[in-house]
This record gives C-alpha cells, structure tokens and sequence, in this order.
C-alpha cells in the first residue's frame, strides 16, 4: 500500500474512535469560548491603546485564541495515544508493514481534523459578537494555525511514546505551556510588557506565530511579520514531524 493509502486508514480508525464520543471536540474548545465571552468584553476599553492592535477588540482577540486553540489542544493529543500502547494497539500495528511515519500522519490528520472544526466554530463565534476581518485574511490565519497545530500534535504523540505515562506527560506540557502562554502574547500583546519581558519573547517563535494570526485577521497578510510566522510554524512543523517520526521508528526496533 502507499503512504497515503496507509495514512488514511490509520485517520479513518482514529475519526471512528473520536466519533464514539464527540463530546471531546466540544469539551476541546470550551475553553477558549469561555475566554471569549468572558474575557473579550474586557479588553473593548483597552484594546485601543494596544499599539497595532486595530479598533475592534474580537479582532485582536480572536486570533490570540485561535493560537491557544492550535497549541493546547493539539499538545494533549498523545494521551489518547499512551492510552493505545497501553492496549497493546501501537504493537498490533508494529507487525503491520505500514510507514512507521503513515502510523504518525494518520493520527495528526484526525488531530487537524478535529483542530479545524474547532477553529471555525471559534471564528463563527467571534463573527457573532462583532469580530471583522477579510476572508483572505483569516483563511490566512487558519492555515498559520494548522501548521503549529500539527507541529504540536506530532511533538505531543512523540512525547507520549517517549513517556508512556500520563503521570509524567502532564506536568511536562504544563510547565512548557505556561511560559508560552504567558510570553507569546496570546491574551495580552507583549507590547505593553516592560523592555526586558519583550526581549525574552523574542525568543519564543509561539510569540511570531501568534503575531502573524493577528495581524493576518487585521488584513496585513502580505507583510513581513505573517511571512516569519508562517515560517516559524513551518519550521516547527518540519521539527516536531521529524521527531514523531524518529520516535515512532525507535519503538518498532
């Protein structure tokens, strides 16, 4: 069988199971819903003195959210998968002749999959409560997304076989997550930030990534900043398959 023919029998597998219990999809992203209609009122006052933040505060809110959606989400995507080594699912298919990288492609289609149905459920609602922003621009946005999502989803599921324990899976995610919550500019820009906490961001591509997404939703897409987001999240992207790929090699030797 080829790759794709491999790859796609592996996401069919994995959408049934999502399907059994749906409720994951919108347990996924009620977080950032929360945020939405919680938090979003709270930045209208203030978003006009973000410098290049626009005049509409879903506008500036939405993307930052989208970004959290794109990275928590899919980083919690390998417990499923410690979950199939357990059950003995990951040997069952190491006996296969399947791609070891067509084991991994397979799950982060259905990860993008479940990731993009979020996302436009994200944007209806932010459109709903007065978000603006061009088509291009989002569709722009989206696909930014996408990427560091599936960037995630392939470090998560290496991360879980390299693991296999929830127990220690879960404090490694929250302590990598927090500071990229904290310094990538998702709910507040690191604009308003003193000196030295602005040049510490600089150093957390998440910050470049979440930059271009807003300024994408803005209608800037042919700009510098979405071109260095966009290839942050390619590079990661490149990365984390690599190491999904590495990983899932080593666990058939």
């Amino acid at each position: 069988m080829s790759f794709f023919t491999e790859s796609y029998i592996v996401f069919r597998r994995q959408l049934r199971m999502n399907l059994r219990n749906p409720a994951w999809v919108l347990i996924g992203i009620m977080q950032p819903v929360m945020y939405l209609v919680l938090f979003g009122p709270l930045l209208k006052p203030l978003v006009a003195q973000f410098p290049g933040a626009g005049d509409n505060a879903y506008t500036f809110f939405v993307p930052g959210l989208l970004v959290q959606l794109g990275i928590f989400g899919a980083m919690f995507a390998g417990f499923s998968l410690i979950g199939e080594w357990r059950e003995g699912v990951i040997e069952a298919e190491r006996v296969t002749p399947a791609s070891r990288t067509a084991l991994l492609f397979g799950r982060i289609l259905r990860d993008l999959l479940q990731l993009l149905v979020q996302a436009l459920i994200l944007v209806g609602l932010g459109y709903a409560m007065g978000m603006r922003g061009p088509v291009g621009g989002v569709i722009v946005g989206l696909v930014i997304t996408l990427l560091v999502g599936g960037a995630c989803a392939a470090a998560s599921n290496a991360l879980a076989l390299t693991t296999k324990s929830e127990d220690v899976m879960a404090p490694v995610i929250n302590m990598v997550m927090m500071p990229i919550l904290l310094l990538s500019g998702i709910l507040l820009p690191m604009t308003i930030g003193p000196d030295w906490l602005k040049r510490v961001s600089d150093f957390i591509p998440f910050r470049w990534i979440t930059d271009a997404v807003r300024s994408s939703f803005l209608g800037d897409v042919l700009t510098t900043q979405v071109l260095w987001g966009l290839l942050a999240s390619v590079v990661l992207s490149a990365l984390a398959g690599w190491w999904g790929t590495s990983v899932f090699r080593k666990e058939n030797a």
